[in-house]
């Protein structure tokens, strides 16, 4: 069996941008966004500033650069940052946060990649001259490598508090925030009200071509603007791709709830393969993870074979040695759900 065009699961990083988003691209007025010449620009940032409860926003080129603008702009040469042991920021950033800020990041576990409060609490450093200060927490919603779970509201507002009774700054890594809005109801806002800075991703389930949008004080936007100038993020015409941005709000949040249920579907279908184990029973967002040691085959050989029959994942290395991830998203239908599921059976049964 073998699909007509590649059906590409590897990430939620592999969506394009719609016929109707690429016509309202090309159809928009643009200016110098390092002016502030750019209507566009400005008009995505106020409205991400808003959503997510914040005084002012800045565009940005990726997720990562809004990542790493808020550690730098938050914390000093030698403080810690304490995140979940499979965060982002600590194992998909190329080290970005001793590179770029001279900071350390100080992974905790937790189920699912969540920590509660107590997790937090048994993390912070104590007040010594020898060690080094803890200064920042970070979370990050949708948990990537926890399987696309959801932050409950409820461990949210225990992390704040076990936070603010400490004196640490609060940054929320939303690369995949808008999933878990539409997957449990809870707004956006409050979800990242609690926190100092926030960003949403364009990139991903949304389907813009690039970009982030991070929030925070006008004081902190402020900031990350020099650094965004200072690390080659600044950009000229980009209202083109904030012109993206602001189509994927006004027309792709609320289908994300199709990524969500056309992942639950993916984990059922695989979860009566032989040898395929899920490494969650229960899915809540667009990401499936699940391990292939009991099928007898690498994740190396069974991506490659399902390539061959036009279907992506990944396996492997960032995954795990028996791993295997599947991500659902904009460019992916139920169909190809299938056809995928039809393409992972006949591998297994090679």
């Amino acid at each position: 069996m073998s699909v007509s065009a590649f059906i590409d699961l590897y990430s939620d990083t592999k969506s394009k941008p719609t016929k109707g988003m690429r016509e309202y691209m090309m159809s928009v007025e643009v200016g110098d966004e390092q002016k502030d010449e750019d209507n566009n620009v400005i008009d995505l940032c106020a409205r991400v500033a808003e959503m997510l409860g914040k005084e002012a926003a800045v565009f940005l080129p990726s997720g990562t650069m809004c990542n790493e603008i808020a550690l730098a702009v938050h914390c000093r040469p030698g403080d810690e940052i304490i995140a979940h042991e499979t965060a982002h920021v600590l194992v998909s950033e190329t080290g970005g946060p001793a590179a770029l800020s001279g900071v350390m990041v100080r992974g905790i576990r937790g189920r699912n990649g969540i920590f509660d409060g107590t997790m937090l609490k048994d993390a912070i450093r104590p007040e010594s001259r020898y060690l080094q200060q803890s200064r920042l927490v970070v979370v990050e919603q949708t948990s990537n490598f926890g399987g696309g779970t959801i932050w409950p509201q409820a461990t949210i507002n225990e992390v704040v508090s076990v936070a603010r009774s400490n004196g640490l700054i609060l940054h929320m890594d939303g690369a995949r925030l808008l999933n878990a809005v539409v997957a449990s109801g809870i707004s956006a806002k409050d979800y990242a009200g609690p926190f100092d800075t926030a960003w949403i991703d364009l990139s991903k389930g949304l389907g813009a071509p690039v970009g982030g949008v991070l929030a925070g004080s006008r004081d902190f936007i402020q900031q990350a603007w020099r650094l965004k100038q200072r690390w080659g993020g600044a950009m000229r015409q980009s209202g083109f791709l904030a012109a993206a941005g602001i189509y994927a709000l006004d027309h792709h949040v609320e289908r994300l709830a199709e990524d969500h249920e056309n992942a639950s579907i993916l984990a059922r279908g695989l979860s009566e393969l032989p040898g395929i184990k899920l490494a969650t029973s229960n899915i809540e967002t667009n990401i499936v993870f699940f391990d292939v040691a009991a099928t007898g085959r690498s994740p190396a050989e069974i991506t490659a074979a399902l390539k061959k029959k036009g279907v992506g994942v990944g396996g492997g290395g960032l995954f795990g040695p028996t791993a295997m991830r599947a991500v659902t998203h904009i460019g992916v239908t139920r169909a190809d759900i299938i056809a995928a599921l039809a393409a992972m059976r006949e591998v297994l049964n090679d």
